[in-house]
Protein backbone atom coordinates (compact mmCIF):
# COMPACT_ATOMS: atom_id res chain seq x y z
CA UNK A 1 0.00 0.00 0.00
CA UNK A 2 1.40 3.21 -0.99
CA UNK A 3 1.31 6.57 1.20
CA UNK A 4 -0.44 9.17 0.10
CA UNK A 5 0.49 12.49 1.07
CA UNK A 6 -3.17 12.66 2.98
CA UNK A 7 -2.70 9.27 5.02
CA UNK A 8 0.67 10.20 6.40
CA UNK A 9 -0.79 13.77 7.51
CA UNK A 10 -3.58 11.59 9.54
CA UNK A 11 -1.17 9.88 10.83
CA UNK A 12 1.17 12.62 12.27
CA UNK A 13 -1.72 14.00 13.28
CA UNK A 14 -3.09 10.58 15.21
CA UNK A 15 0.41 10.57 17.17
CA UNK A 16 0.24 14.27 17.93
CA UNK A 17 -3.16 13.75 19.41
CA UNK A 18 -1.66 10.83 21.71
CA UNK A 19 1.15 12.62 22.38
CA UNK A 20 -1.02 15.29 23.99
CA UNK A 21 -2.69 12.99 25.59
CA UNK A 22 0.06 11.22 26.72
CA UNK A 23 1.68 14.16 28.66
CA UNK A 24 -1.63 15.42 29.48
CA UNK A 25 -2.55 12.00 31.53
CA UNK A 26 0.64 12.30 33.39
CA UNK A 27 0.67 16.37 34.07
CA UNK A 28 -3.05 15.32 35.61
CA UNK A 29 -2.11 12.20 37.45
CA UNK A 30 1.02 13.62 39.55
CA UNK A 31 -0.71 16.57 41.25
CA UNK A 32 2.62 17.78 41.70
CA UNK A 33 5.69 20.00 39.74
CA UNK A 34 7.64 17.39 37.17
CA UNK A 35 10.68 18.08 35.62
CA UNK A 36 11.13 18.25 31.64
CA UNK A 37 13.07 14.83 32.72
CA UNK A 38 10.59 13.08 34.91
CA UNK A 39 7.99 13.88 31.77
CA UNK A 40 10.69 12.26 28.68
CA UNK A 41 10.84 9.50 31.23
CA UNK A 42 6.91 8.76 31.55
CA UNK A 43 6.04 9.93 27.66
CA UNK A 44 8.84 8.61 26.19
CA UNK A 45 8.83 11.92 24.15
CA UNK A 46 11.92 13.18 23.15
CA UNK A 47 12.36 16.63 24.52
CA UNK A 48 12.22 19.02 21.53
CA UNK A 49 8.59 16.84 20.88
CA UNK A 50 7.82 17.25 25.04
CA UNK A 51 8.30 21.13 24.43
CA UNK A 52 5.95 21.64 21.80
CA UNK A 53 3.07 19.43 23.58
CA UNK A 54 3.70 21.21 26.75
CA UNK A 55 3.62 24.63 24.58
CA UNK A 56 0.05 23.23 23.13
CA UNK A 57 -1.18 21.76 26.16
CA UNK A 58 -0.82 25.90 27.66
CA UNK A 59 -2.34 27.31 24.87
CA UNK A 60 -5.22 24.73 25.07
CA UNK A 61 -6.03 25.89 28.52
CA UNK A 62 -4.95 29.49 28.75
CA UNK A 63 -8.64 30.97 28.18
CA UNK A 64 -11.27 27.90 27.97
CA UNK A 65 -10.73 25.93 31.13
CA UNK A 66 -10.51 26.62 34.91
CA UNK A 67 -7.29 24.14 34.58
CA UNK A 68 -4.21 25.31 33.30
CA UNK A 69 -0.57 24.20 33.00
CA UNK A 70 1.62 26.12 35.08
CA UNK A 71 6.23 26.29 33.70
CA UNK A 72 7.85 27.56 36.96
CA UNK A 73 11.78 27.21 35.04
CA UNK A 74 12.35 23.17 34.11
CA UNK A 75 9.39 22.62 36.28
CA UNK A 76 5.87 21.80 34.78
CA UNK A 77 2.51 20.71 36.76
CA UNK A 78 -1.57 21.11 35.65
CA UNK A 79 -3.47 22.79 38.43
CA UNK A 80 -6.40 24.83 39.06
CA UNK A 81 -6.82 28.39 38.70
CA UNK A 82 -6.34 30.79 41.03
CA UNK A 83 -9.68 32.37 40.93
CA UNK A 84 -11.44 29.04 41.23
CA UNK A 85 -8.95 27.72 44.30
CA UNK A 86 -12.20 28.24 46.70
CA UNK A 87 -13.94 25.58 45.13
CA UNK A 88 -11.10 23.13 45.18
CA UNK A 89 -10.71 24.28 48.95
CA UNK A 90 -14.52 23.64 49.72
CA UNK A 91 -13.84 20.04 48.28
CA UNK A 92 -10.42 19.66 49.59
CA UNK A 93 -10.34 19.87 53.03
CA UNK A 94 -10.73 16.50 54.30
CA UNK A 95 -7.51 15.51 51.81
CA UNK A 96 -6.83 11.99 51.74
CA UNK A 97 -3.34 12.58 50.97
CA UNK A 98 -2.30 13.29 54.67
CA UNK A 99 -4.25 11.82 57.74
CA UNK A 100 -5.57 14.33 60.26
CA UNK A 101 -2.58 13.80 62.55
CA UNK A 102 -0.30 14.82 59.75
CA UNK A 103 -2.29 17.58 58.57
CA UNK A 104 -2.33 19.01 62.12
CA UNK A 105 1.02 18.47 62.41
CA UNK A 106 1.90 19.67 59.08
CA UNK A 107 -0.18 22.84 60.38
CA UNK A 108 1.72 23.47 63.24
CA UNK A 109 5.02 23.84 61.57
CA UNK A 110 2.98 26.41 58.97
CA UNK A 111 2.26 28.53 61.22
CA UNK A 112 5.45 28.61 63.50
CA UNK A 113 7.36 28.14 61.08
CA UNK A 114 10.76 27.76 61.15
CA UNK A 115 10.23 25.39 64.82
CA UNK A 116 12.17 22.72 65.69
CA UNK A 117 11.64 19.18 65.54
CA UNK A 118 11.80 19.01 69.67
CA UNK A 119 9.03 21.64 70.12
CA UNK A 120 6.91 19.46 67.33
CA UNK A 121 7.29 16.19 68.97
CA UNK A 122 6.69 18.03 72.66
CA UNK A 123 3.32 19.47 70.93
CA UNK A 124 1.88 16.32 69.03
CA UNK A 125 4.01 13.42 70.52
CA UNK A 126 5.98 10.79 69.07
CA UNK A 127 3.87 10.06 66.05
CA UNK A 128 5.02 13.63 64.27
CA UNK A 129 8.50 11.89 63.87
CA UNK A 130 6.99 9.93 61.48
CA UNK A 131 4.69 13.06 59.82
CA UNK A 132 8.18 15.06 59.65
CA UNK A 133 9.85 12.61 57.58
CA UNK A 134 6.91 12.11 55.22
CA UNK A 135 7.08 15.65 54.52
CA UNK A 136 11.21 15.79 54.28
CA UNK A 137 10.91 12.87 51.95
CA UNK A 138 7.84 14.97 49.67
CA UNK A 139 9.95 17.90 49.76
CA UNK A 140 7.04 20.34 52.17
CA UNK A 141 9.44 20.61 54.77
CA UNK A 142 13.52 21.30 54.94
CA UNK A 143 15.69 21.06 57.94
CA UNK A 144 18.64 22.15 59.56
CA UNK A 145 20.70 21.14 62.34
CA UNK A 146 20.41 23.22 65.51
CA UNK A 147 21.78 21.73 68.32
CA UNK A 148 20.86 18.21 69.28
CA UNK A 149 17.15 18.72 66.81
CA UNK A 150 16.47 20.28 63.54
CA UNK A 151 14.77 22.91 62.78
CA UNK A 152 12.18 22.90 60.10
CA UNK A 153 10.80 25.49 58.31
CA UNK A 154 8.56 25.44 54.70
CA UNK A 155 10.24 24.49 51.62
CA UNK A 156 8.97 26.17 48.57
CA UNK A 157 7.74 23.30 47.80
CA UNK A 158 5.02 22.89 50.43
CA UNK A 159 3.94 26.87 48.68
CA UNK A 160 3.99 25.37 45.00
CA UNK A 161 2.29 22.13 46.59
CA UNK A 162 -0.75 24.13 48.57
CA UNK A 163 -0.64 26.68 45.73
CA UNK A 164 0.03 29.73 48.06
CA UNK A 165 2.71 32.30 48.01
CA UNK A 166 5.55 32.96 50.33
CA UNK A 167 5.79 35.87 52.35
CA UNK A 168 8.08 38.63 51.37
CA UNK A 169 11.01 39.72 53.51
CA UNK A 170 8.87 42.11 55.77
CA UNK A 171 6.81 38.74 56.84
CA UNK A 172 3.78 40.23 54.65
CA UNK A 173 1.70 37.82 52.81
CA UNK A 174 1.93 38.20 48.80
CA UNK A 175 -1.51 37.18 47.36
CA UNK A 176 -1.95 34.46 49.27
CA UNK A 177 -5.14 32.05 48.84
CA UNK A 178 -6.88 33.48 52.03
CA UNK A 179 -8.72 30.44 52.96
CA UNK A 180 -5.69 27.76 52.65
CA UNK A 181 -3.92 30.12 55.09
CA UNK A 182 -6.92 30.27 57.27
CA UNK A 183 -7.55 26.98 57.85
CA UNK A 184 -3.51 26.39 58.38
CA UNK A 185 -3.93 29.22 61.23
CA UNK A 186 -6.62 27.48 62.96
CA UNK A 187 -5.69 23.86 62.60
CA UNK A 188 -2.19 25.59 64.54
CA UNK A 189 -3.94 27.25 66.90
CA UNK A 190 -6.23 24.22 68.44
CA UNK A 191 -2.63 22.82 68.92
CA UNK A 192 -1.77 25.62 71.45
Amino acid sequence: MDLTRDTQEEIDNARDVENLKRVEAVLFISGKFLTAQELVALTDLNPILLNQVLQTLQDKYNDESAVEVVNKGDLWKMDVKNEYMDIVNRLATGSEEFSKAEQETLAVIAHKNPITQSKIVHMRGNKSYDHIKKFLSLGLVKSKKAGRTKELSLSSEFYDYFNVKQKDTDGKESNINAEVNDEINDQANEEN
